[in-house]
């Protein structure tokens, strides 16, 4: 499965899912959120149909920014089965993802 991308009317009902599904904040301006898209990617594809990737752009959707306070980006959050159990800003390494995830 490819990254998906979410919006405030869609997060909601993404996030109801079984499994594990990791959430990235950004935006197109970021810098440091450039140098963290590729190793999303590179992790989506290792990953592929045991972990869902899903991206949300913070200036396109405020509310759903708001409701995890985002102050910073890019932020992970991490959900396992509908449950926030990780939120971390910065840039991870993929293997740390890895370790998160498993």
């Amino acid at each position: 499965m490819a990254i998906q991308h979410a919006t405030d009317s869609t997060f909601k009902k993404m996030m109801q899912t079984e499994g594990v599904t990791v959430v990235n904040f950004w935006a197109s301006w970021c810098g440091p959120c450039k140098i963290f898209a590729p190793i999303l990617e590179e992790f989506e594809k290792e990953t592929s149909g045991s972990v869902n990737v899903v991206k949300v752009n913070v200036d396109e959707n405020p509310v759903t920014s708001a409701q995890f306070q985002i102050m910073s980006i890019p932020t992970t959050l991490i959900f396992r089965d509908g449950k926030l159990v990780y939120q971390e800003s910065g840039i991870l390494p993929k293997q740390i993802l890895k370790q998160l995830t498993a």
